[in-house]
């Protein structure tokens, strides 16, 4: 399940939606919640998570940032951050390092993406670095609607610029919803994915073998082409218990 855009907005809860897993908490129904924020931790998410009242611990929330611990820390790599200060307390165990590194970590950095950090970035590629996204979100929207840039712009530079293609590890990226899946216990087949954005949440669950629903609320926009196409549309999460007949 979705965050941002589908379970609360920048308005608060979606309407109905905190109600919405207390019936499939108490069908036995469970759920993982997975999101490609990269600007807090996870500690935070689920702070905020209990704040709007969803029932939430730190276990059940899938990042990106704990997807590429699990991978960096059996491969023993060093790296290069180009992250939010406070995300590192779920990279630990992880050797972060300025000097030859083995891989570049992009998330969204905000103002943060001077040409000083990224220029560094940029060097240690050219030295050999990988280059691991953890998003490759163009934009995310503020509190009020505005759109910002998200890490994604900033990792499309650095692999034009090296030359190099990044490892992703967020949606859509196949392996975070393994990683998900690994937790549930259950095949994907017996699994759905819902969320808000075609492209990441329903692409990329239909390409791990999910099925999809996709939720009229956040950045969903009607009438918006694509090329991918939901098993479901709801007007939001409320929807879900009578979806699944529960």
């Amino acid at each position: 399940m979705d965050l941002d855009g589908t379970l609360y907005t920048n308005d608060g809860p979606v309407e109905g939606a905190r109600e919405a897993l207390k019936r499939l908490d108490q069908a036995g129904v469970a759920y993982r919640f997975i999101t490609n924020a990269t600007h807090e931790p996870r500690r935070r998410i689920a702070a905020h998570l209990k704040a709007l009242g969803f029932p939430a611990k730190e276990g059940a929330i899938f990042t990106p940032a704990t997807a590429v611990a699990e991978k960096l820390r059996r491969e023993g790599v060093g790296c290069y951050p180009l992250l939010d200060g406070s995300l590192l307390e779920d990279l630990e165990g992880i050797h972060i390092t300025d000097d030859s590194p083995g891989c570049v970590l992009v998330g969204n950095l905000g103002e943060g993406f001077t040409y000083k950090r990224l220029d560094a970035a940029f060097r240690h590629l050219m030295a050999g670095a990988d280059l691991i996204a953890l998003s490759k979100n163009r934009y995310w929207q503020k509190a009020g609607g505005e759109l910002s840039l998200d890490a994604g712009p900033f990792v499309a530079a650095l692999e034009y610029a090296s030359g190099k293609r990044s490892i992703g590890v967020g949606k859509p990226e196949r392996a975070f919803f393994e990683l998900a899946l690994e937790y549930l216990g259950l095949p994907s087949t017996d699994v759905a994915m819902v969320g808000d954005d075609p492209e990441l949440d329903v692409g990329g669950a239909q390409g791990a073998g999910l099925r999809a629903i996709l939720v009229e609320t956040g950045r969903y926009r009607p009438g918006a082409e694509s090329p991918f196409r939901p098993d479901l549309v709801l007007g939001s999460v409320a929807q879900l218990p009578e979806a699944l007949d529960i």
